[in-house]
């Protein structure tokens, strides 16, 4: 809710939910917890208030009334319903359309789920690629980092199958193109100021979700991040194929990412946590100001080592092109000794939220989706590259598959993923009515 309201909307769900007088409430947690949420509703009106009368709640429930549900008629619909939400996918469950781009181990093309009409993207991985480059931990790994984010500013993935030559990934589809797109292929290179804030803040929050989950991403870039045209949230961070999971406590090392976006700490090896992402969203508020990267001009021809140097040593030019507080975010971001580096301390996102840079992003309507944007990509417009310019993958030669291969396959294609999958049965803009009607039946048993 909006700052102004949320005390009212907070005493709203005291009176629902925490009052013995309502027919809603539960006893047991409002005698224990409704005073509480009152006195500091009263102090401060903020949502984590009511986060221990939830856990006290959660912890109720799955007591005496689980025990009860499951003997009733509601737990049949609910084992229906998981039934129907993990009948076998394979290919024939979708239409294909035309390819999109190509990822690293193969094609990406839009399909439709034949049964709702819902569109998504289709991530193929060619199995044999896979074995050649050894990749089949890194798309595992992606796929499992995947069904554990759910956030709307990261990409969902809503099924994994095979086919009999490729692992598939379907996934959010964005039509509005990549960042890098309309950097450099929509006018002048870079965008006004109101524009990179906004995706600058979407895609912070993408990256507090992550790290959220203990995921550091690793590969941020303008090509990375896609664009939709509904008029909402307009940017997520796609393509985890290099992200990881950071077992807590402990730093990782892992010399990966894309040369130009990598921070210093990755490239001289040493142990990390999140900070390569802050680096990477200070080469992106930069990019997006500047129509350029901070340290190599657009199609500049540079050795690798080169520009690894440059990240390492020299300092990124700022020009005219930079307000005070654009260039203020950029210098603390792309700070090379990560220990000093904004957003590498304990406040994480939210010491990176309060710069002065975002003073104009309200961020609470901003996660609820509800943020107009400053720019809606148009609908009828296609931006990405034609067909015939999209580069063809070479056949795999001298590459057998084994039984040890299909049981890496087998831990890979476990079909639908229960919240985008439920979230797509239960859409009526894309589901037709009778499956709407089906879906209402198993959840609601009428």
């Amino acid at each position: 809710m909006p700052d102004e309201k949320r005390r009212s909307h907070g005493e709203e769900i005291v009176c629902r939910f925490l009052t013995t007088q309502s027919q809603e409430c539960v006893p047991e947690v409002a005698e224990s917890y409704g005073q509480l949420c009152r006195h500091n509703l009263e102090l401060s009106p903020c949502k984590e208030i009511f986060s221990e009368c939830r856990k006290a709640l959660h912890d109720y429930l799955s007591g005496t009334p689980f025990m009860d549900f499951q003997d009733s008629m509601y737990f049949d619909r609910f084992l229906q319903w998981k039934m129907l939400e993990r009948q076998p996918i394979t290919k024939e469950t979708f239409r294909q359309y035309r390819v999109l781009g190509k990822g690293g181990f193969g094609e990406v093309c839009a399909c439709q789920v034949r049964a709702t009409g819902k569109m998504y993207a289709c991530k193929k991985l060619e199995k044999k690629r896979i074995k050649k480059r050894k990749g089949e931990a890194m798309a595992l790994n992606e796929k499992q980092i995947l069904e554990q984010v759910n956030s709307r500013f990261v990409v969902s993935l809503a099924y994994a199958y095979e086919t009999k030559d490729a692992l598939c990934l379907v996934l959010t589809i964005m039509n509005g193109g990549d960042l890098k797109f309309h950097i450099y292929n929509m006018g002048t290179p870079g965008f006004e100021k109101e524009r990179v804030q906004f995706y600058a803040a979407e895609i912070c929050c993408g990256l507090e979700h992550l790290h959220r989950e203990s995921i550091v991403y690793r590969d941020l870039k303008p090509e990375n991040i896609l664009l939709d045209d509904n008029g909402e949230c307009t940017s997520l961070i796609s393509d985890l194929g290099l992200a990881i999971k950071v077992p807590e406590g402990e730093l990782i090392r892992g010399r990966v990412g894309t040369v130009g976006y990598m921070a210093p700490e990755v490239i001289s090896n040493e142990k990390y946590a999140m900070s390569p992402d802050w680096w990477g969203l200070g080469c992106l508020i930069y990019e997006m100001t500047a129509g350029r990267s901070p340290f190599r001009a657009r199609k500049e021809r540079v050795k690798r080592e080169e520009v690894e140097h440059r990240v390492m040593e020299e300092q990124e030019e700022y020009g005219s092109r930079f307000a005070e507080d654009a260039e203020a975010i950029c210098r603390l971001l792309l700070t090379k000794d990560p220990k000093q580096r904004l957003g590498c301390q304990s406040d994480g996102a939210a010491e990176v939220k309060a710069q002065p840079f975002f003073k104009n992003i309200n961020f609470k309507r901003l996660e609820a989706g509800i943020e107009e944007p400053p720019f809606v990509p148009d609908p009828r417009a296609v931006y990405c590259k034609d067909v015939l310019d999209i580069e063809q993958f070479s056949t795999v030669k001298g590459v057998n598959l084994d039984q040890t291969d299909n049981d890496f396959y087998a831990k890979f294609s476990t079909g639908s993923v229960s919240i985008p999958w439920q979230n797509e049965v239960l859409d009526p803009s894309e589901t037709p009515a009778p499956l709407v009607k089906l879906a209402s039946w198993f959840l609601l048993g009428s």
